[in-house]
């Protein structure tokens, strides 16, 4: 009865050494702000024939330019971009969908960073964005 006790007491501090040891990085997902939202047409190699996801309906392309800060001292990767757009009537430009695109790489500090979107032809400039942000890891995750 005792050897068997100290067995069991034996292999939970091996267990608990072990996974010590060897226990995988923690992934806090890591906010990043976004400002100086701004657009401007896609060169004519991007957006010839475009149309919008699933119906005939033409598209415009647009590259959807901006700052991004990532005060976390930390590189993060694939941050995924959200927020919203209007056009000139205050119309939401994309009723059902928030996230826009994804950052490959965004540095420590205050970098550059531009999106590909493609909004339908019959909507009014200017466009508004409102609400944008974006929030990625310091490693890959599930790739």
């Amino acid at each position: 009865m005792r050897s068997r006790f100290f067995s069991v007491i034996l292999a939970s501090v091996m267990i608990g050494f072990l996974s010590w040891l060897w226990t995988p990085p923690a992934w806090a997902m890591i906010q990043i702000e976004l400002f100086d939202i701004g657009y401007q047409d896609c060169p004519a190699e991007l957006s010839e024939g475009l149309v919008s996801s699933g119906s005939i309906q033409e598209a415009d392309c647009f590259i959807v330019t901006g700052k991004a800060n990532n005060t976390s001292g930390k590189t993060v990767v694939d941050a995924d971009i959200f927020g919203r757009i209007y056009d000139a009537n205050d119309n939401r430009v994309m009723q059902n969908r928030t996230r826009l695109g994804s950052i490959d790489v965004v540095p420590p500090g205050i970098s550059d960073f531009e999106i590909r979107i493609s909004i339908a032809s019959n909507l009014e400039k200017p466009f508004k964005f409102k609400q944008f942000k974006a929030s990625g890891f310091t490693g890959r995750i599930g790739r």
